[in-house]
């Protein structure tokens, strides 16, 4: 079958889970290089992924969940397209309304699991091409889970290049410069960057031992700092902001900024440490040193992968029994290994 348009149906999750696809997204172009693909995802998850940068999708299609007559439009134009295949990447939850777009497309052949670690897909009737499939007992990180339901129609990326990619435009590129030059002028310093919030609680390692590992990193390599911050991390970020300025380290809090700007600068950083959120994906895909701290979830699904990146996952699944040293240690091994290879 020629394989002239294809579509991918990704509007449920968050911005980490749409970023872990980008690999799989890379293995369809790959397998159909001149084919059109076309990408549906939601206000919450597309920025990062903005199609006249990004190598791999022709088209993003915001889907707004606002009825009626925006819906029936919607569907018509993707009708229009005649997708020859069409994907839904389920690896962390099976949405119905994805299945649904997927198969109103009209798309011939239409590609999913049929369960997830025994979680059956009551919508796989939808389907044309699927499998059930067993992630957790063979702990395969997000990106070999997207891959794999490529991989049931032959898309597939060689071991090295399974990772997350992100594209910066020269735009982006220039802000990263200009912010870097204006706050961090001395050349000869380190620059290390933090994200102490998370859109989930659990996720969120405690206010004071940031703080603590801020400052004992700072007395150590007398580095420059910045935190990075989104809305929803606005109050954790002002308390971490307040116990530095108490022990006078100075610091520079990035917000307000779109993610992949805030990215850009983190591409400049030697050292960024997060929690496990929608930044420490971004972090990873520019290529930064990351070191980031897991509670209830597991780093060997989510952590950035890559020999410059760690995590350190919780041994009770309470994040806040990381300790600061264990933390510490992580970014001194990791800062004495970058440093040595420069």
């Amino acid at each position: 079958m020629k394989v002239k348009n294809i579509l991918i149906v990704r509007q449920h999750n968050q911005l980490g889970d749409m970023l872990c696809s980008v690999p799989l997204f890379e293995a369809i172009r790959k397998k159909y290089p001149d084919s059109h693909i076309t990408l549906v995802a939601s206000p919450v998850n597309y920025e990062i992924l903005f199609s006249d940068i990004n190598p791999y999708i022709d088209e993003v299609i915001i889907y707004n969940k606002s009825g009626g007559k925006a819906i029936y439009e919607f569907i018509r134009k993707l009708r229009r397209k005649k997708y020859d295949l069409g994907f839904v990447p389920s690896t962390v939850s099976i949405s119905r309304t994805s299945h649904i777009i997927n198969f109103l497309s009209g798309a011939k052949v239409r590609i999913g699991v049929k369960s997830i670690d025994g979680k059956k897909n009551k919508s796989e009737y939808l389907l044309s091409v699927k499998k059930d499939f067993q992630w957790d007992e063979k702990k395969l990180h997000q990106i070999e889970r997207n891959l794999d339901i490529g991989r049931l129609v032959g898309c597939d990326l060689p071991i090295n290049e399974r990772i997350i990619k992100i594209h910066l435009s020269d735009d982006e590129k220039r802000f990263a410069d200009e912010y870097i030059d204006k706050n961090f002028p001395d050349k000869s310093r380190l620059i290390f960057g933090f994200h102490t919030g998370a859109g989930k609680i659990p996720n969120r390692w405690d206010t004071g031992k940031f703080a603590e590992l801020i400052t004992s990193l700072y007395r150590k390599y007398n580095n420059y700092i910045f935190i990075t911050s989104g809305t929803i991390d606005k109050e954790v970020t002002e308390k971490v902001s307040e116990l530095l300025n108490k022990s006078k380290i100075e610091h520079i809090i990035l917000s307000n900024t779109p993610v992949r700007k805030v990215g850009g600068v983190i591409s400049k950083s030697n050292l960024f440490v997060t929690n496990d959120t929608g930044i420490m994906h971004v972090a990873g895909g520019v290529g930064a040193n990351v070191v980031s701290l897991f509670g209830p979830t597991n780093g060997f699904e989510w952590a950035p992968v890559g020999e410059n990146n760690k995590y350190i996952k919780s041994k009770t699944e309470n994040i806040n029994d990381i300790s600061v040293e264990e933390v510490m240690n992580e970014c001194e091994l990791l800062i004495n290994k970058i440093l040595k290879n420069n």
